[in-house]
Parts: structure tokens; C-alpha cells; sequence
């Protein structure tokens, strides 16, 4: 520890921190633009000018190391450091553009709250001022306003540092200097909009909320994220009862300061066109507006009926694992009610003896702030960029101080990040999986994946060790085996097994039962057996199940209770469709991957008639008559399940018993089993400029591996334009364009689930045929 002191008060720091470190742990505060916490040093601004003693100027506080007997003033105790500050902040104004009242940033910006401190009332500066021009970087980030800029770096650092890739770098020198992208690419980071909260000025903003509200407008409320399992915390601002805006609420636990774009932006969806906002029943082939008294009546009349003609055991409730604990647990007791133990919320989950071989919740099995201590690292079936943003730059973080990461997939992505990538089909991951499991027990040696893989687990320097099981391979139809096999490799290597779920609320769906269990169907036996009655919560089959065409064929022939906020998704199929609010208007809990249970509540109001899905329940659990529907609250709700919660953890575990011995064998070309990054939710998928986004935008393909796009003999012309194609899969056949993917195994063909071209297709692993068209 060294000692100093700053402003007259004794001060111990450990050894290489900074002055501004220091500073901050006596709560005094050093004006600043370039410093962050999360950020390296750039000490670019110079803003943070304090005097040290026997120094000959004043230094920066960010990058001044602190040394034994060292006396510091700032700007409260020291006129040299005041002026220094000053002064700074003039130069930062010669160039700034003046324009505070048409800024979008005015109100929370940084220099404008400095200059009222550190600026003069009329600048000595008099020539014209630079003017840069604006820069079109895609459909998120709005740099259309770079005048603004002061270069203080931090977008550019973001993206080096933690987004793991360059897209922001400057050019240029002294007044000619400004920050830009690479020959007009555009800006496609899933972390991207981060950049805007770092922004300390109005130069970099978001695209979508642009002119759309002043900051003293919003009231701000606390939130979860419904997006991925990472539970990440927002900060969700309104203005007149509607949602504007998204922002991160730091928990170094959780999402430490940052969140993704897919978090930032998919409010855009919250209110998109065929939101429902009146319960509608279908009648002759048309729907009818009707009341809420009307439509419970009928859904009661038709649910007593055909439980009256074909048992209990013919219906069955399928939920989206983003729905709250509370409405899980409100529709498992329901079903009881009804009589039917079928309720099931893994709609992509292929392998029916999962459920039964799992002896708790799959879960992270470790904290998530220790993947950026992890030094090796065995990840299977997982596009982590796009299934986890904020645990990969975690693992991102791990991989810059030197951690070894193995990753088997469909496709060799580029994670930003340095790891040891093989492309493998998912019909081959169990089979590779047991050839590390033998390369471990032979203690082999070697350059290969599988070798070096061992070798690297057997390390006895390495003590933080994780073998990560994906959501791609936690829906695979061999799913137990994987898991049965990582687990015998963790044991062997002594490394921590963690599974990344699906869903908010995968982990409170089997703290509560809501999934297949002790002879309930699965998902895809509710669809493979059809029921002759469904009832949806929060759900859109053809996106969100594993076989979209078996999924929409049974339930056309069924009767269909949609609980749901959308009505394009369910129209075709659905009898009647009770108006639920998103997770922003209703409050409840969510589970999280590492099993922490996060409560929220509603940040706007119902729009018009619609209600919180946990109301709905409550009043259909009336209207049977059924036991445990009198709560008035949430709240009421939740302490019914405050025993459960409380004692989660213990309800978790990745180990598995009584393996069936399941196969996966297909006819040729396969699925990549991948998942659209921004189709993932209802929500996600009614997100205008997400929507607009690559990532979005390479849904609409199918990709193809290097043989099968050369066996077709398909070329791409010098205009870009790809060829097309005709996919064939369970019965269904569709037109759609090529495009070569050469990261892409042998044998498969990325079509992502979720997207609207997989919707027509059959199911998320198998055999497809592609021909040219």
C-alpha cells in the first residue's frame, strides 16, 4: 500500500493506482472525458489537471501513478489546478459547435455539464470553426453530428476492448483529427450501442430515439432483461406512458455497466402494429372483438368441453421460457386444475429424455463474473456472440490475459477473440465429444482439436476450467449424452460443467415444474401427438419450436387459447387470443442462468384492454373454480413461491441419470441449428431496426459450407446478387438465395431458427435437400 494525501487528508492506495483512484475513494470528484473505469488510460482530454507537489505543471489525474509521500490539490484546494482545468476547457470549445438546444444529448451531457463549471462566458476564439462531415454507420448508432466530437477515444477503446473488434479508430491530426470507421463500413458490434452511453457528448446517439424525447422529460425505472439468461439489468425510460429508451443499470455481478444492443433496442417492438389490445375470438373463419367477460366464457365453455369428450390428458400448455415465475407457476396450477400434468416451455428441445435424465435445473453452475477469470475453456453448440453478447466479452476479457478457449460448433464464427475454433456438424458432437473424453483418459498429446483440448484440460496450472454446453446443444436430439459426456469430462479434469439456457426463465421454469417431468410431454410430443386443445403463453410456435410445420399442423387442428401481446404470429391457428402485456407492463420475477432470482415491475401501463398474462390466469383459475387463484397482487403471488425461491439453488444441477440411448443420424445435409440473434423473442423480432441490422439481414439467407454451394455449381456475380435455391425438409419446400458461408462445416446449411424462412421448414436438426432453382 502506498500512502498520500490529497487536499490535506491521508490516504493509503495499493500500489499502481492512479491519482483519480485515489480521488475517488475520498469522494471528492476531478472533472474528466476520457477516463473510464471499464476503459484503459488514454489521458487524452487533460481535463483532470491537479497539482502535485514538486511537480513543474499540472498532470492528469488518470494517468499519474500514485508514489509514497506524494501531496495532491485539485481544483478545491489549488488555483494552479483550477486554471489548468479552465484552460482546457477552452481549447475543447474552440472546435465544439454551440448547439446545446437542438443537441440530443442536451440535459445529460458531460461538457455541457463542465462547461458551466470550467467554461467562460465568450470564447477569445474567432476564426470559422471545422466542420466534419456526418457518417452513415448503419440502422443503431447515429454519428451524424461529429463537430461535436472532443476525441476523447472512448468508442474506439469500447471497441478494441472490450466488443473485441476495431470498427472506430481516428484519423488525422490536431484540429484535422476525427473519428470514423473503416472506408464507410458501418458499425455491427452486438455491443454497439454502448458506445452511445459513452459518448460524454452529443456526437455519438441512437438512431432510433433521435429527436424523440428531451432527458428531462423520462421518468426512469428499473427492469430485467428478457432477452437472454443473463438477467442483465436496465434502466428503461418513459415519456407519456410509452417506453423511449433503454439504458444499463450497472451490477458488476450481472452485466457489469454494459448491455446489448438486443437489449437497447428491442423496445421498438413493444407497441409494433398487431399488438393486441382487445381479447378476439375467431367466428367463421373471421375475428371478432369481443369483452373479457365474453371470451373467458368461451374459452372455459370450450376447455370444459373437451375435457369432457376426450379426457384432461388431451390438453396441453406451452410458455415461452421468458414468461415471469409467476405466470409459470399460475399456469402449472391451472393445468392441475384442469387435470393435465402437460405443460412444457423448451419448444426446441428435441431430445424427449432430456427432461427425465436431468436431476435438477441446468444452470451456469458458477457465478457469471468468474468467466473473466476462466483459464480454459471447452465450449459445444453455441454462436456465443449472438446467444450470449455480455458473457462472451467476459470470456473476451479472460482470453486477453491469456486464457486457452476450444470451441466446437457448426460454424468456425468470428468471436473476436482468441480460441481454438473446429467446425463440426451437430450430428457429429457427441462422437467428438467422446474422443476428448478418450484423449483425456490416454493423457494424449497432439496439435489437433481433440488433443490439444485434453492437454490443455489436464494442465495442472490451469486451475479455473469450465466445459460450457450451448443452447444449440442443449436442443440437440442426443442433448443428454452431451451432457452425460461433459459431465465425465468435468469430473476427469476437475472442471466446473455449465450450460447456457435459453429464455429469461429457463431455471424458474424447472424450479417450478413448468416442464416436462415425471411422464408430462415434452414440447415436441405435444406436437408430434397432437392435443386436441393448446393453450399458448407468451409463445409463437412456428418461431419458437424445434419443428416449425409439425408444430402449425397440430395446431390447426386443434383448439388454440393464446395468451400472447401479438396477433400476426398466432391468427392462422389460434380460436381465441386473450391480450397479455410484455414483460415492460406487468411486474414478476425472472431466474437467471446462474440462478439469481431478479424482481421487477411494470414500467408503463396496460395498452388499452390488455392485461398482465398472471391476471388472465388468475381469472381463467376463477372461473374453473380451481384452488390457488385468489391473489390479488403479484406480490401475493410471489410469496406462494418465496420457499422456492429462496432454496433455488438447491434445485439446480447439470448432472444426468438413467440415459436413454438416443441417435441422431441424417441423410446428407444437415442444420447448423443456430438461432437468429435478433428473432429470438416476439419482442426482438418486431424490433424495426434491429431488424434493419446484418445480423438480421443474414436470416433472410440460407447459408451454405464450401462443398454443398460448389456441388451446386452456384457462383456469385460480380453485383453481389446470389443465386437461388429450392430447400426441402419434412414435406415443405421453399425458395429462398445462397450464400456461400466457407466458416460453415461440411454438409450444413444455415438456416436459422427463429427467422421466417426457418418457419416454413421442418425441424431445427435433420436432413434437408437443396437444389438450384
Amino acid at each position: 500500500m502506498v500512502e498520500l494525501e490529497i487536499d490535506g487528508v491521508k490516504v493509503e492506495m495499493p500500489e499502481g493506482s492512479m491519482v483519480m483512484d485515489a480521488v475517488k475513494t475520498l469522494g471528492k470528484y476531478v472533472p474528466h472525458f476520457c477516463y473510464h473505469k471499464k476503459l484503459s488510460i488514454a489521458a487524452s482530454c487533460r481535463m483532470c489537471l491537479v497539482e502535485v507537489e514538486k511537480a513543474p505543471k499540472p498532470l492528469p489525474a488518470c494517468a499519474t501513478p500514485v508514489t509514497p509521500g506524494m501531496v495532491v490539490r485539485t481544483q478545491v484546494e489549488s488555483p494552479k489546478a483550477q486554471t489548468a482545468q479552465k484552460d482546457v476547457m477552452e481549447f475543447l470549445l474552440l472546435n465544439h459547435p454551440l448547439d446545446c438546444p437542438i443537441c440530443d444529448q442536451g440535459g445529460e451531457c458531460q461538457l455541457q455539464d463542465l462547461a458551466v463549471g470550467y467554461g467562460k462566458s465568450s470564447s477569445r476564439y474567432q476564426e470559422e470553426k471545422r466542420v466534419v462531415h456526418a457518417k452513415d454507420v448503419g440502422p443503431l448508432i447515429s454519428m451524424e453530428e461529429m463537430a461535436r466530437c472532443i476525441h476523447c477515444t472512448r468508442c474506439v477503446r469500447f471497441g478494441q476492448e472490450v466488443a473485441g473488434v476495431m470498427e472506430l479508430g481516428m484519423l488525422g491530426r490536431g484540429e484535422h483529427a476525427e473519428i470514423t470507421t473503416f472506408v464507410g463500413n458501418s458499425v455491427s458490434s452486438e455491443l454497439s450501442g454502448n458506445m452511445i452511453d459513452l459518448c460524454p457528448v452529443g456526437a455519438i446517439t441512437s438512431k432510433p430515439y433521435r429527436y424523440s424525447a428531451r432527458n428531462w422529460e423520462l421518468s426512469r425505472r428499473k427492469s430485467v432483461s428478457p432477452h437472454d439468461s443473463l438477467g442483465t439489468n436496465l434502466i428503461i425510460q418513459v415519456k407519456g406512458g410509452q417506453v423511449m429508451r433503454v439504458l444499463p443499470l450497472e451490477n458488476a455481478e450481472v452485466n457489469d455497466c454494459w448491455i446489448a444492443d438486443r437489449d437497447r433496442f428491442a423496445y421498438e417492438g413493444l407497441n409494433a402494429n398487431d399488438r393486441v389490445t382487445e381479447p378476439m375470438i375467431k367466428k367463421n373463419g373471421q375475428w371478432v372483438p369481443v369483452s373479457w367477460d365474453e371470451a373467458f366464457a368461451y374459452v372455459t365453455e370450450q376447455l370444459k368441453t373437451i375435457k369432457g369428450q376426450h379426457g384432461a390428458d388431451s390438453i396441453g400448455a406451452l410458455a415461452s421460457n421468458s414468461s415471469t415465475l409467476e405466470e409459470l407457476h399460475l399456469l402449472k396450477t391451472f393445468m392441475t386444475g384442469l387435470g393435465s400434468n402437460h405443460i412444457d416451455v423448451n419448444l426446441r428441445q428435441t431430445d424427449d429424455s432430456l427432461s427425465q435424465a436431468l436431476t435438477g435445473a441446468p444452470w451456469l453452475g458458477t457465478p457469471i463474473a468468474t468467466f473473466s477469470q476462466i483459464h480454459v475453456a471447452l465450449i459445444v453448440g453455441s454462436d456465443l456472440r449472438a446467444d450470449q453478447p455480455l458473457l462472451t466479452a467476459r470470456l473476451r476479457d479472460a482470453s486477453k490475459h491469456g486464457a486457452k478457449l476450444f470451441v466446437m460448433n457448426a460454424e468456425q464464427g468470428d468471436l473476436l477473440m482468441k480460441a481454438t475454433q473446429v467446425a463440426v456438424a451437430p450430428s457429429a458432437w457427441l462422437e467428438r465429444l467422446h474422443a476428448i473424453e478418450a484423449a483425456i483418459a490416454a493423457s494424449a498429446q497432439g496439435n489437433d482439436f481433440v488433443s490439444a483440448t485434453a492437454a490443455r484440460l489436464l494442465d495442472p496450472k490451469a486451475k479455473n476450467k469450465a466445459i460450457v454446453i450451448g443452447a444449440a446443444a442443449l436442443n440437440h436430439p442426443q442433448a443428454a449424452q452431451i451432457l452425460a459426456s461433459a459431465n465425465r469430462i468435468a469430473t476427469a479434469t476437475n472442471a466446473t460443467i455449465s450450460v447456457l439456457t435459453e429464455g429469461a426463465n429457463s431455471v424458474g421454469a424447472h424450479w417450478i415444474g413448468a416442464v416436462a417431468k415425471n411422464g408430462s410431454l415434452t414440447a415436441q410430443q405435444m406436437f408430434m401427438q397432437p392435443r386436441a386443445a393448446y393453450v399458448l403463453l407468451n409463445t409463437e410456435p412456428q418461431f419458437d419450436a424445434g419443428n416449425p410445420v409439425q408444430a402449425v399442423k397440430s395446431l390447426n387442428s386443434a383448439f388454440v387459447v393464446a395468451i400472447n401481446a401479438y396477433a400476426s404470429a398466432v391468427a392462422d391457428y389460434a380460436d381465441v387470443i386473450l391480450p397479455a402485456t410484455p414483460f415492460t407492463e406487468t411486474a414478476g420475477t425472472f431466474v437467471n442462468v446462474e440462478g439469481r432470482a431478479q424482481g421487477f415491475h411494470p414500467v408503463v401501463k396496460p395498452l388499452a384492454q390488455s392485461r398482465p398474462a398472471w391476471k388472465i390466469l388468475r381469472v381463467l383459475g376463477e372461473r374453473f373454480g380451481f384452488a390457488g387463484f385468489t391473489a390479488n397482487d403479484v406480490l401475493d403471488v410471489r410469496a406462494t413461491l418465496s420457499e422456492v425461491i429462496d432454496n433455488g439453488a438447491a434445485l439446480c444441477s447439470n448432472a444426468v441419470q438413467n440415459l436413454a440411448d438416443t441417435s441422431f443420424v441424417t441423410g446428407g445435409l444437415e442444420k447448423s441449428a443456430r438461432v437468429a440473434p435478433y428473432a429470438n423473442d416476439a419482442v426482438t423480432r418486431r424490433a424495426e431496426s434491429l431488424q434493419k441490422t446484418g445480423w438480421a439481414q443474414d436470416a433472410l439467407v440460407v447459408g451454405l459450407a464450401k462443398n454443398v454451394y460448389e456441388s451446386l455449381g452456384l457462383a456469385v456475380d460480380l453485383a453481389g446478387d446470389a443465386e437461388w435455391i429450392y430447400v426441402a425438409q419434412d414435406g415443405a419446400r421453399v425458395k429462398a438465395q445462397a450464400v456461400l458461408r466457407e466458416s460453415l462445416a461440411d454438409n450444413v446449411v444455415d438456416i436459422q431458427a427463429g427467422s421466417a424462412l426457418a418457419a416454413q421448414l421442418g425441424s431445427q436438426f435433420g436432413s434437408v435437400t437443396v437444389e438450384r432453382a
